[in-house]
This record gives C-alpha cells, structure tokens and sequence, in this order.
C-alpha cells in the first residue's frame, strides 16, 4: 500500500483505536509482554497509546507515528498517565536517533505497515542501548484458511515480512 494512503487509512481510524484503548482485545498479551517497560523508551508507531497503562511513572517515553491523527489521539490518552511523554510525527522508516539512546524499544502490530522492515529492525538494534531491551508483539495472517482469506479480503493491512536471505536482523 502506498505510504500516502496507509497514513491516510490510519488517520481515519484514529478514533477507532481510541475506542479500542478502553476495550483492547489484546490486552492479555500486552500485559504480558510490556510489562518490563524501563527507563528512556522509543515506541514506534505508538497508535492511540494502548501499551500507556504498562508504563510505570519512571518512563521517560519518546513516541512515533506517521499518522497525525494518531499522534492527536496518544497525546490525549497520555494525560492520564503519570509518566513524561515527548512524541514526534515522523515515519519510523525516516526518523533518525542516536545510537545506544534507549533502553527499551516497544513495538506492537507495526512491522507489516513498513515498507522495509529489515531497516526498520537493524534500526531498533543500533537505537536500543547494551543490555536494553526490544519489545514487540506482532500479527501476520491465520493458518486457517477461511479466517486467513477474511483477513485478506478485509485489507487489514496485514502481510508476512520476512528478512531476505544475507540481510543483517
């Protein structure tokens, strides 16, 4: 999907997401995986902030969209969590950090919106500092078939990203 109408797509689901955050069907799984959250943290893609309740009030929270209304939207929810929050509107694939900046790295349900997401990794690496951590939770399309051509005929936006051979991540 072209980068244009993809921001496009997630700018006019914004308030969608927004819903989501109080009833997000994933919850379970993100309780799970980001509560380990620490320190000076990059979330990528960070949607409408629903990882914002694994966050304890340490964080020193740095997030990214490319979507604007997206960003509107996490700016808003932040509000209601005690950690210091900056974001930036940018695509992660172009924003530039120094290396070793952050001691985690969250990630939930954006690699498929990436246009190379082989970079997008190799990045996360050189961002996150020694010893820091990368978390991610991820979807791609269901073994089963009929759910998997629901999905596909749905246009989730949802595709397999597989590192090509000789590539660094």
């Amino acid at each position: 999907m072209e980068r244009k109408s993809l921001i496009k797509k997630f700018d006019k689901q914004a308030n969608k997401y927004n819903k989501r955050r109080k009833n997000d069907s994933a919850y379970r799984f993100r309780e799970r995986i980001f509560q380990d959250v620490e320190g000076k943290v990059l979330e990528v893609g960070i949607g409408s902030g629903l990882n914002f309740p694994f966050y304890n009030k340490d964080v020193e929270l740095t997030g990214v969209d490319f979507s604007g209304e997206m960003m509107k939207v996490a700016q808003l929810a932040a509000k209601e969590f005690p950690f210091k929050a900056t974001f930036i509107k940018e695509d992660v694939e172009s924003v530039k950090f120094n290396e070793s900046i952050f001691d985690t790295i969250v990630s939930s349900t954006t690699l498929c919106a990436y246009q190379n997401p082989v970079i997008v990794l190799n990045n996360f690496q050189k961002w996150c500092k020694p010893g820091g951590k990368i978390l991610m939770m991820e979807h791609g399309i269901s073994t089963n078939k009929p759910l998997s051509w629901l999905q596909k005929s749905l246009d989730l936006g949802i595709k397999i990203c597989r590192v090509p051979p000789g590539q660094k991540y």
